[in-house]
């Protein structure tokens, strides 16, 4: 099992570390920090004289002996250079290569403390990713291990892959699965139908669930609503060790990751890391949220 870490020698960089730590303890799971270089830039080029190297590979060294050094000495992990055209595709094409579950990327850095901007790299990801991406919030440094699942399971059916996904992590971790259905109330608030509505997805969804994970496993269901998908955010309480996961939308490419507008308000308001998961993603002997 494997998780691909999109690493810089930034802030943003040991976001990543962290969140890919917290999900990899217990499991077993091997993270590849991967340094994605521009492929026109040579980074191992030799001086003249050949005896220094380059200040290029004097900052993949120094990304690699700080990079390795924020993972704790239980995971194990291994540091990569990658040459590619973009930040993302380095990521994907390592992705591929490891047959890694998931990638994990921090927020952008102009993000408030303990919320998403999304920067270029992470937008890149979600429209072209072929496999899970995690993304952590600003300022995310906790590696002790998850202690929640949630689903945002929506008000209609099609996350299907973000619903197995979810409940084959939550019976493997033996953690507790929330199931909820965030609702966003009309400017006249007349909300009362679409509060029914969800109520009644969310319980069937819970119901399926139920029955498929072990007698005794704790599983439950919310419904949260507000005037915006932020209050209603808002309304729902937050374990410090929780990820949301949720589905690609609908206008995505077949196995290709692109959150709709939906799931952007809810990264903009969300207080804990976000498991994107894509459209009928298939696990190949690994999970996103393992």
């Amino acid at each position: 099992m494997r998780y691909v870490v999109g690493y810089t020698p930034s802030e943003r960089g040991a976001d990543a570390v962290a969140l890919a730590s917290a999900m990899a303890r217990a499991q077993g799971a091997h993270l590849d920090l991967v340094y994605v270089v521009d492929r026109r830039t040579p980074y191992v080029a030799m001086n003249p004289e050949g005896s220094r190297i380059s200040a290029a590979e004097q900052e993949v060294l120094r990304a690699e002996r700080e990079g390795l050094s924020l993972v704790p000495k239980d995971i194990e992990a291994r540091f990569h250079v990658r040459q590619a055209d973009s930040h993302a595709a380095g990521l994907i094409d390592a992705a591929l290569e490891y047959r890694a579950g998931l990638i994990v990327v921090g927020a952008a850095s102009a993000g408030l403390f303990r919320r998403y901007t999304i920067g270029s790299a992470a937008n890149a990801l979600l429209h072209a990713s072929p496999v899970p991406v995690a993304l952590a919030p600003r300022g995310y440094r906790r590696t002790e291990a998850i202690t929640r699942l949630t689903l945002a399971v929506g008000q209609r059916s099609g996350a299907d892959a973000a619903i197995e996904v979810s409940i084959e992590s939550a019976e493997r971790r033996g953690v507790p699965l929330r199931l909820v259905s965030l609702v966003e109330l009309d400017a006249e608030g007349i909300g009362g139908e679409n509060i029914n509505a969800a109520h009644v997805h969310a319980n069937t969804v819970l119901t399926a669930a139920a029955g498929r994970l072990p007698a005794g496993h704790q599983v439950s269901v919310e419904v949260a609503h507000g005037r915006s998908i932020e209050e209603a955010i808002d309304d729902l309480e937050w374990d410090e060790g929780e990820i949301l996961i949720v589905g690609s939308s609908r206008l995505a490419e077949k196995n290709k990751l692109f959150i709709g507008s939906t799931a952007h308000k809810v990264l903009l308001a969300l207080p804990v890391p976000m498991v994107v998961v894509p459209r009928d993603y298939v696990r190949v002997n690994t999970s996103p949220a393992d």
